[in-house]
């Protein structure tokens, strides 16, 4: 373990000394050459810092110009489509892929086709509580999302397979009154919005309020079949499933923000955000076996009810020091609560009634938070930074099952359950960005970040998990002579994944018909972080205004790997995470964009192109192959879209194909997995009236591919199948956005 440590040190070590190095040999021939001397340096000895914030508010493009990779999505690029949520504006964007079926809430955001938390999703730079989703997130209330392919060190490293920040609606330049009335349908679906943006300036002191309600209501289909094999290839097992589902979801968001502008040019900033809603799900499962083994029951219902709220309130000092130096403070609180409500039934044919469970649970999380930054121009070509990032939370749940004894069914189990868990969390960075020359910058960062977990309920001992992750982090930009667009990205990166809370806690959930494929679930206390050292490298060719060409690959090596492990225990399957070794993933991404006119010299039409492919591969040691990857990997994804304005700017039109392999994976040497590809194609209009008036039309899925789905395990005995369909239809979408 130290030879690797000390080796991943000394790479970065001399990478840094190489760049003195070449800086100190420009520095000797500036001396000696009188002429190289005259530039900006001799003119303006102490103005590098100054003229690098003055080209940043000019013309500045942070995904060309930032040494660390960055891509920026604008809201407008987030509103155009009329997305009601905001993974279906991920999906649209380069290696970013999103699970599950076309038009269903709770897919899952990966970048480089991985899932499973190696992507790390941040919400005004700071990670979401435990439940939160993005789906109940409104793009209205969004300002901007930032796509990190790198991990820096100001953020959490925590990012394997990379970040997406979400940044909430907090500029305030002119007075704005805008009002949003949507609607969107499909034969199963129906939802409305209503969208409410405010904002104001007084002298010193400027507000913003971004606010959104919205209601989903749904009906889905889920057809399934469980299938069985002798190892003689004989068949035992033939069951059709018919599933059904009707719910509604319904809620809102709100995201006060505040500022004060104040003596010195100190600026005070307080910023909210505000959820909370309600769903309610009612499901059905009939299933008819036509050969083999009956399930343990043949009929099952369930009732689902769900209350979620979630507070954060902000408040965040920056205040000016001399040499153009800057220190930023930032103090938070959160809290969120939930209930949830379950009675899943079951029956079985020839007895009636053999289940009736009624499941209670009610959860709460609290918590502090302080960051805190020290950023100053360090000597000339350098921007030093430096500080902490700290946090506290305590989540309670209570849990209780009550079953009825019936004729027929099993013992019943009736328990109260209950446990807290304390999180903290603290980290400390510091980071410099170099520009070394005109043409070639450097950032180096290192963090040390540090998480104790511990945890304690009535049904099991005490669990605490104490964890700590040294990252050095090197990026650099070379943009290369004699060319106006063309440049060359290097990273290499230490990034971690700590489990998750959940994970720790070894309390079981029971399934409904408990089998290979619908086990028990239960946590692991004796889970560790999975540990990856990376390496990015990016070709990036700006030819004309707009216009991209880009080759990114990377590799990542995950020691630790975390998967699900399946175990037969007392009668019962259950699903169990533990590590399992050593695991490989790679990536290869290309991406182009482009106005028509940059590769036509004929007058032509306003039209817009983009398109992006991603290639991952990977490879889990301890699962034998073929199709060993890591937890359901998307081998191949891509994206083609084109927008169109009329000369007058009156209508803005396009559309957006999306492609997502699927194929077979290996879980573990039992366990295997199969979906379906996914294509998703989408189209909107905007139409201007006036200044202020103007209507968005959308229509998105209108491929209305059905999502296929399996799922196999294999032992001594044979081999069981589940197979599942969910079906999905074309939606529409309307919105008039009037301001006023």
């Amino acid at each position: 373990m130290m030879p690797r440590r000390t080796l991943r040190l000394t790479v970065v070590a001399s990478a840094v000394l190489f760049a003195c190095h070449v800086q100190a040999q420009q520095s000797e021939a500036s001396a000696a050459d009188p002429v190289a001397a005259t530039p900006p340096k001799a003119e303006k000895p102490a103005a590098p810092a100054m003229q690098t914030v003055e080209v940043k508010g000019s013309g500045y493009d942070p995904r060309r110009d930032d040494t660390a990779s960055k891509m920026i999505v604008s809201s407008e690029e987030i509103l155009k489509y009329g997305d009601t949520n905001v993974t279906d504006v991920l999906k649209r964007l380069p290696g970013i892929t999103v699970s599950g079926a076309a038009g269903r809430s709770g897919g899952e955001i990966r970048m480089r086709g991985l899932g499973s938390g190696y992507t790390q999703i941040l919400l005004n730079g700071e990670r979401a509580p435990a439940g939160f989703s993005l789906d109940t997130l409104s793009p209205d209330v969004i300002e901007r999302i930032e796509i990190l392919h790198a991990a820096s060190a100001e953020y959490s490293t925590q990012s394997i397979a990379g970040t997406i920040n979400v940044v909430l609606k907090k500029a305030v330049k002119t007075a704005q009154r805008e009002v949003k009335l949507g609607v969107q349908g499909s034969n199963v679906s129906f939802s409305p919005t209503l969208n409410v943006q405010l904002s104001d300036r007084d002298g010193n002191f400027s507000y913003s309020l971004a606010g959104a309600l919205y209601r989903f209501d749904y009906h889905y289909d889920n057809p399934g079949m469980d299938l069985a094999y002798l190892p003689d290839g004989a068949q035992s097992l033939l069951r059709r499933v018919n599933g059904t589902g009707d719910g509604r979801s319904q809620g809102v968001n709100l995201s006060p923000r505040l500022n004060w502008t104040l003596a010195g040019g100190d600026t005070l900033t307080a910023q909210f955000f505000l959820s909370a809603g309600r769903s309610e799900n009612r499901s059905h499962s009939r299933s008819e076996t036509e050969l083999g083994m009956r399930p343990d029951y043949d009929t099952t219902d369930s009732q689902n009810d769900n209350d979620f709220r979630y507070g954060r309130a902000d408040l965040t000092w920056v205040h000016k020091l001399e040499g153009g130096a800057k220190l930023e403070l930032k103090f938070g609180a959160s809290g969120s609560g939930s209930t949830a409500d379950g009675r899943p039934v079951g029956d079985i044919d020839g007895v009636g009634l053999a289940l009736d469970r009624t499941v209670r649970v009610e959860a709460s999380e609290r918590g502090l938070s302080s960051t805190g930054k020290y950023s100053a121009p360090w000597v000339p070509g350098h921007a030093l930074s430096m500080g902490w990032d700290g946090a506290f939370t305590r989540r309670e749940e209570d849990r209780w099952q009550r079953e009825l004894a019936l004729p027929g069914g099993r013992p019943p189990v009736n328990s109260d359950e209950d446990y807290n868990a304390d999180i903290k969390r603290l980290a400390l960075y510091a980071q410099d960005e170099w520009e070394i020359t005109p043409r070639w910058s450097m950032y180096a960062g290192v963090r040390w970040e540090g998480i104790d977990t511990r945890s304690d309920g009535d049904s099991f001992d005490a669990v605490q998990q104490r964890s700590s992750v040294w990252s050095p982090l090197l990026q650099t930009l070379w943009k290369l002579p004699d060319t106006k667009g063309d440049q060359v990205r290097l990273a290499l990166t230490r990034t971690y994944k700590a489990p998750q809370t959940g994970n720790l806690i070894p309390r079981r959930s029971l399934s409904t018909n408990n089998s290979q494929s619908e086990p028990d679930r239960e946590g692991n206390p004796n889970l560790k972080p999975e540990l990856a050292l990376g390496i990015d490298a990016s070709y990036e060719h700006y030819w004309a205004e707009g216009a991209l060409l880009s080759a990114r690959a990377s590799a990542r090596r995950i020691d630790g790997y975390t998967r699900q492990g399946l175990l037969f225990i007392n009668d019962r399957w259950v699903s169990t995470p533990v590590n399992d070794g050593r695991a490989n993933t790679q990536t290869v991404e290309l991406e182009a964009k482009f106005p028509l006119r940059a590769v036509l010299a004929a007058p032509v039409p306003a039209l817009d192109l983009r398109a992006s492919i991603s290639r991952n591969w990977s490879q889990v040691d301890q699962v034998p192959g073929p199709n060993n990857r890591l937890d359901q990997q998307t081998p191949v994804s891509g994206n083609f879209g084109l927008d169109y304005k009329t000369p007058d700017g009156m209508l803005t039109t396009g559309g957006s194909f999306n492609f997502r392999n699927g194929g077979p994976v290996r879980i573990t040497e039992r366990q295997s997995a199969y979906t379906t590809p996914r294509r998703d194609l989408d189209i909107y209009a905007l139409w201007k009236f006036d200044a202020k008036n103007q209507l968005r039309l959308a229509m998105s899925n209108l491929l209305a591919q059905d999502f296929e789905s399996s799922s196999s395990y294999t032992d001594p005995s044979g081999t069981i199948i589940r197979n599942s369909i969910s079906p999905s239809s074309p939606q529409a979408r309307a919105t008039m956005e009037m301001k006023f």
